[in-house]
């Protein structure tokens, strides 16, 4: 008997595909070996931040997963223009979470811990002859070890957003093969960022790249959307009502406020009656805290609830709806338990105790339209839009609603919640992978050759309070499944 020879799991292709649909064209581009081996060398890089793990947690090794993919993508001729922590000036600016601003005044190494990078195929090109892609490399709090097995790879980062960054890379270095003109006539950036997890916003990461002018004619953002574009994401707001009262022990309730009902009251009345006040609005009822003992009556504490909103108008009108439901749950409190002598104080002085407060507002939506961007994308390179219909959420691409001279989608392999982000068990397929990869080719060789023969116009400002793919654009196709 002879001995079976050694498999090497990195170089073998699963049997069948791991996803149904993107079975292997003979065009497609498959991720090469190295980039196989960078993509778990990546995964086993901890790169959590500080509002993820804590003061006390370990720092993200993000300067060393820059580096690494870095040293990547210098075999196909990108250079680093950009490696450095954000300045903190940027901390001052309107729409920082209160949680950022708390976590770098306790936290002297917060940005330096947290550096942003920006990669550049070529010389400097205007933005009209550019497309820039934007990856983050930090990761939400946990930790896997890093492992591929039959045409799937697992670990933290896999599909948010390690795996699409790497696949990048494989549909970068094809669609250079394929249009000489990337890297001399044609731009491309990828902007490397920090900052994208851990409620930071993109406030430190993204927003001050985008500031920089690091944007090009079309912006990618690559975060998992089962790869269909997404030309929106939501953006949201966090509040924070407080009840600052009197304790009182177990037997005297009514001697000091009862926290703990009166937000519990609040809860129940803002979940019924805020939902639906503001078209397409999204709102969570988050955690509620007043303490843990069966033997005292909690007069202080507080309840957190989330405003996810698709345009910057309907986040005015979510923001404003909260206060006056808030106005009006206080209201009810007060009629209900007024002559119920353990809550009576309570009712008598709820508005004089509860107070709300902002830990986040004041965030742009992104509602990019685009029509010859649409056709390019859809009828040129053979990409598909998400319907209508489809849900959209908060990530970095807020900040190039402004972008001049640009449109921007969302873009990317997996789902969030299929291929387990942010969760134990995230992973995320090789087919899923290599079909994102293709799709990548696909794009930028269409924008080159579009670039090339001088078609791109400028984009067509999208309306502030409209979002935009209300309707599919002409000649793509959707799925909803």
């Amino acid at each position: 008997m002879t001995d079976a020879p050694a498999r090497d799991p990195l170089t073998e292709r699963p049997t069948a595909p791991a996803t149904e649909g993107h079975g292997e064209a003979p065009d497609s581009v498959t991720l090469s070996v190295a980039e196989r081996e960078l993509l778990l060398r990546l995964i086993g890089m901890p790169t959590a931040g500080p509002l993820e793990v804590g003061r006390d947690g370990p720092r993200p090794e993000l300067w060393a997963a820059q580096r690494a993919y870095a040293e990547a993508a210098a075999e196909h001729g990108f250079t680093v223009v950009h490696h450095a922590a954000a300045d903190p000036s940027v901390l001052a600016l309107d729409g920082v979470p209160v949680t950022v601003r708390e976590a770098a005044a306790a936290m002297p190494d917060f940005l330096e811990c947290q550096p942003s990078m920006v990669l550049r195929l070529g010389p400097e090109l205007p933005p009209e002859r550019t497309v820039m892609f934007n990856v983050h490399l930090d990761t939400v709090a946990g930790f896997e070890p890093p492992r591929y097995a039959d045409g799937r790879f697992h670990g933290r980062g896999a599909i948010d957003a390690k795996g699409p960054a790497v696949a990048l890379l494989a549909g970068l270095r094809a669609a250079r093969a394929a249009v000489p003109a990337l890297g001399e006539r044609v731009g491309v950036l990828i902007q490397l960022v920090a900052g994208e997890e851990g409620g930071a916003m993109g406030v430190f990461g993204t927003r001050p790249l985008v500031a920089a002018g690091y944007t090009g004619r079309l912006n990618v953002f690559c975060e998992p959307t089962r790869q269909l574009l997404l030309p929106r994401s939501t953006a949201a707001a966090t509040a924070r009502i407080s009840v600052a009262g009197q304790d009182s022990i177990d037997d005297r309730p009514g001697g000091g406020h009862n926290a703990t009902v009166l937000l519990g009251h609040l809860a129940h009345h803002l979940a019924r009656h805020l939902p639906g006040r503001v078209a397409d609005g999204r709102v969570c009822v988050a955690g509620l805290h007043t303490g843990t003992l069966h033997n005292k009556v909690y007069g202080s504490g507080h309840l957190l609830l989330n405003l996810a909103y698709p345009t910057t108008q309907a986040g005015l009108a979510l923001q404003q709806a909260l206060e006056d439901e808030l106005r009006a749950g206080l209201a009810s409190f007060t009629e209900t338990f007024a002559d119920l002598p353990d809550f009576a104080l309570t009712a008598r002085e709820a508005a004089q105790v509860t107070r709300l407060d902002w830990l986040k507002r004041g965030l742009p939506a992104l509602a990019s339209s685009d029509p010859w961007a649409e056709r390019l994308l859809t009828e040129g390179a053979g990409l598909r839009y998400a319907p209508a219909d489809a849900d959209a959420f908060t990530c970095d691409a807020i900040w190039a609603h402004d972008a001049p001279g640009a449109y921007t989608v969302v873009y990317g392999p997996g789902d969030l919640d299929a291929n387990g982000a942010h969760a134990d068990g995230e992973h995320a397929d090789l087919a899923d992978l290599e079909s994102f990869a293709t799709g990548v080719r696909a794009l930028l060789t269409t924008f080159a050759r579009a670039s090339e023969a001088g078609q791109p116009p400028a984009p067509v400002a999208t309306p502030a309070d409209q979002p935009a793919g209300a309707t599919t654009p002409a000649g793509s196709t959707s799925r909803t499944a």
